[in-house]
């Protein structure tokens, strides 16, 4: 987890859960283990590019490059 977003949760989000809720042990506030996001490129059967846009989005809203994993069988045969 970026630093600046760990330490935004930390200092401003967890306070507000903690009035909100009114938790009274620091412990049963909920944290932030993982961030994961997912895109499905349905186009890119029919134009890789597709493939090159959606890496230059997800890397302009993460900051990082996502890992391209291609299907192994299509579930349109099931």
């Amino acid at each position: 987890m970026p630093a600046r977003l760990q330490e935004h949760y930390a200092n401003t989000v967890r306070d507000a859960l903690t009035k909100e809720f009114s938790y009274k042990n620091p412990y049963e506030v909920p944290k932030l283990d993982k961030i994961v996001i997912n895109m499905g490129v349905g186009e890119a059967v029919n134009d890789r590019k597709a493939v090159d846009g959606a890496v230059a989005d997800l890397t302009a809203i993460t900051g990082q490059k996502p890992v391209v994993t291609k299907s192994r069988v299509s579930i349109a045969t099931f």
